[in-house]
């Protein structure tokens, strides 16, 4: 695998950055750079999908034929690079990123017709129903009962942890049809519309005070067979599908080394324990130094997954690998970015940052006051909801039980 830019390579990343500096409007900038987790200001990556779209690049990393890019591994990650230097808000990855490939490999022509073109628009906004209160990484003791009722199939339970619930229009989920084998049958994969009579919504407050998170509770609502995606009862192999996208289907390295590039940038200028520079501490020099390191790692495992991927074969258990390291690896980063802000890191300040959702219980001050500077009201924000980052998708306690089983075979 050649990992040299070519001229061809030079030239894309030129039509980026001029992309990027023509769309970029200040205020999508700022819902970028001060976003608090990886689900940025929803109007602000609403508007740079809308963007995007009328561009071409919206979807990537779909097959040509439904929208997405002919790009090769190289200039996949120059978007993504580039996009994130130049301050760009993440897209909502429920749709674009996840069920969208599950509805391409297992959907009907009439779901791949109505469902593709409204998630590239952004008409069709989805959250995921996965986890349940009894049901959270060990998901296939799910329990949300789907009973059969003709043309139906009728919903009674609740999920929670639901992302962007109060802004989706429709949710992929998991429901029970059978109780009879192991856990993992009699699971069926919906997609169900949040406009159904039944449905209610509840919304939960993260450490970081945001409001982005939910449980949704369902009594009795019916969900047309039609949207079953896959077959009743074999739902688990569409969700273990979709869950190679959600754990390792992406690129996060190109993420990870801009903020360890920003993390630096910053230590050099903050004052550390020895009366020099904070970059000149020895401690926090090869703490930073050792996630550098385990950051290019993890782009030499990304580019080989990817690569795997793009040629149809099954990445197995990489997925684990890459979800462990890249959570574990922004886990550290955010807490050395705390450790740089200093006594200013420890005051609440979300005001001065873009979060997903509205924060709980928080009057900003009048005059819109700010204490330090901008990255050091946001890296608290950051820091608190990164620490979910090992949890979901499936705890790295469950990736690593999946890696000692199906790579070292224990």
């Amino acid at each position: 695998m050649d990992l040299s830019w070519s001229e061809a390579d030079s030239a894309f990343r030129d039509e980026v950055r001029a992309f990027l500096e023509a769309k970029l409007t200040p205020e999508i900038r700022r819902a970028g750079k001060s976003a608090t987790s990886v689900y940025p200001d929803h109007e602000a990556s609403m508007e740079w999908q809308h963007i995007l779209h009328e561009r071409g690049w919206a979807a990537p990393a779909w097959p040509v034929e439904y929208g997405g890019c002919d790009w090769s591994l190289t200039q996949h990650y120059i978007f993504s690079r580039e996009s994130i230097l130049a301050g760009a808000p993440s897209l909502s990855p429920m749709g674009i990123r996840m069920v969208s490939h599950a509805i391409i490999a297992f959907g009907t022509q009439e779901q791949k017709d109505f469902f593709l073109p409204g998630i590239l628009t952004g008409e069709v906004f989805f959250c995921q129903g996965y986890s349940e209160p009894e049901a959270g990484s060990d998901l296939a003791s799910l329990s949300m009962a789907a009973v059969d009722d003709g043309e139906d199939l009728v919903v009674t339970g609740s999920k929670i942890w639901t992302t962007h619930a109060t802004e989706a229009n429709w949710m992929f989920a998991l429901v029970r049809t059978s109780r009879s084998g192991r856990k993992q049958q009699g699971i069926t994969f919906v997609l169900i519309d949040m406009n159904s009579p039944g449905i209610e919504i509840r919304p939960l407050v993260m450490t970081s005070g945001e409001q982005v998170q939910n449980q949704v509770f369902f009594d009795s609502v019916r969900v047309s067979k039609a949207n079953v995606l896959g077959k009743i009862d074999e739902g688990w192999t569409v969700a273990k599908y979709l869950l190679i996208f959600e754990r390792g289907g992406g690129a996060a390295a190109p993420a990870l080394q801009v903020m360890a590039e920003r993390l630096a940038a910053v230590a050099a200028e903050q004052p550390g324990p020895g009366g020099g520079m904070l970059i000149d501490d020895p401690l926090f020099a090869a703490k930073l130094a050792d996630a550098r390191i385990r950051t290019e790692v993890l782009e030499i495992l990304e580019y080989r997954t990817m690569s795997t991927m793009s040629s149809g074969g099954d990445p197995g258990p990489s997925a684990s690998m890459l979800k462990v390291l890249s959570t574990e690896l922004s886990q550290t980063l955010t807490e050395l970015t705390l450790e740089a802000a200093g006594p200013r890191g420890r005051v609440y300040q979300p005001h001065r940052a873009k979060p997903g959702g509205p924060i709980a219980d928080f009057v900003p001050p009048a005059d819109d006051y700010l204490s330090g500077e901008e990255w050091q009201a946001v890296a608290p924000l950051r820091y608190f909801n990164d620490r979910a980052g090992s949890i979901y998708a499936g705890s790295n306690e469950i990736q690593r039980n999946i890696l000692a089983k199906a790579a070292l075979g224990l």
